[in-house]
Order: C-alpha cells, then sequence, then structure tokens
C-alpha cells in the first residue's frame, strides 16, 4: 500500500472510531448499526467497518484501545510512585484515577465515558470489555496490590464489590461528562475533585462490614 492510501486508510479508521464512540455513547451499542457508523462517518462504502474492523466487537475493543494507552501509561507511572505501600487508598487510586485524568485531557464534549457505560449495560459486550481491562498489566498489578491490602471477605462478597466498584465508576464519570456538555451543575467542580471523591467512596466500599447471611 501507498504512504498515501496508507495515511487514507489510517484516517478513515479514526474518523469511524470517534464517530462510533459517539453515536454508541448516544443512543447505546444496539441501537446503532454498522452502516449508520459508515453513514455518519461520511462513508460512501457502507461497508465501511468491517472492511476495517470486522465486526461490531471488534469495532468495540477498538474504541477501546484508542484510549487504553494514555491510561495504561498514567497508572504505570502512579504505580512507580507507590511501590509497596501500604495504604490501601494509593492502590484504589491507581485504579481510579488514570481513567478519570484520561477522561479530563479529552476536553468537552467527550464520549467515551458514556460509551463505557453503555456497554456496562451489555452482558457480552460487558464481559469483553472487562477482560480487556484486566489483561492490562498496570490493572493486574493494582488489583493484587488491593487485594494484598483487604480485609479476607467471601468470594460472593468480593464478587459484588466489584461489580459495585465498576458501576460506581463508570457511571459517576458518565454523569460528569454528561453534565459539562449540558453545562448544568456536577457534584463535584473538576475531575481531580471528582476522582477523590471516588476513591473516598470506593475505599469505603471495600472496607464496609458484610452483614451474616440468613
Amino acid at each position: 500500500m501507498s504512504s498515501g492510501k496508507s495515511d487514507r486508510s489510517s484516517e478513515t479508521r479514526e474518523l469511524l472510531l470517534v464517530t462510533a464512540e459517539r453515536l454508541f455513547a448516544e443512543h447505546g451499542v444496539e441501537a446503532v448499526s454498522n452502516r449508520q457508523v459508515s453513514e455518519a462517518a461520511g462513508q460512501s462504502n457502507n461497508f465501511a467497518v468491517g472492511y476495517h474492523f470486522g465486526t461490531k466487537d471488534d469495532l468495540v475493543v477498538a474504541i477501546v484501545r484508542r484510549h487504553s494507552e494514555s491510561i495504561e501509561r498514567r497508572r504505570t507511572e502512579m504505580l512507580a510512585e507507590i511501590t509497596g505501600s501500604p495504604d490501601l487508598r494509593d492502590w484504589m487510586s491507581c485504579l481510579v484515577k488514570p481513567n478519570v485524568e484520561h477522561l479530563a485531557s479529552l476536553g468537552s464534549p467527550s464520549w467515551y465515558a458514556r460509551f463505557l457505560a453503555q456497554i456496562m449495560t451489555h452482558p457480552s459486550l460487558r464481559k469483553l470489555v472487562s477482560s480487556e481491562a484486566a489483561s492490562s498489566p498496570s490493572m493486574q498489578e493494582t488489583i493484587e496490590g488491593v487485594f494484598r491490602l483487604l480485609p479476607r471477605l467471601p468470594e460472593d462478597v468480593k464478587q459484588e464489590r466489584g461489580d459495585m466498584c465498576r458501576l460506581l465508576i463508570v457511571h459517576m464519570c458518565a454523569e460528569r461528562e454528561r453534565a459539562l456538555q449540558a453545562g448544568t451543575a456536577a457534584p463535584r467542580s473538576t475531575w481531580e475533585s471528582t476522582a477523590s471523591g471516588l476513591v473516598d467512596a470506593i475505599v469505603g466500599l471495600w472496607l464496609a462490614p458484610v452483614t451474616a447471611r440468613r
């Protein structure tokens, strides 16, 4: 492929990714077809998404990977600063802040937080994206650090609180992103403050007592 064709192909891929992210964030993944993404991106070929990415699942993963390099870099830098820390809050910060800092870097309007919130409502895509995130070396190190410092919890409680944690991060960020675009008031004045509030809440969530089962 010539360099001109390669450049055009890269530009088309980027345009499709940006367009799909926005449409999925606004309408949900199920409501938007690959053809609609191609048309909204101004592509005369209605099969452009299939040509460049394959299936809709492949497109969703490509959107996530478009953002993951920045998040991975931020988390890796944070982990280097807290090596061996006995403070659970430090490790929870590594879980939350790289994502929030990345969202802040996108400016407004942005769509990624709302895109993720839509993905979390789709069982198979939620599993796909969660597996993608969990495969990150920095995320694996963060999770290991967190569980070294947590009290022993029953496996079903760990699963439940993991789900709560994910939903809290994803949907609070989506609500802030939505509020910023609409120009309405948000609970916190900055993304940095939002991250701090999330860390406070998540530390409390994981350290909460476990009610005995009846």
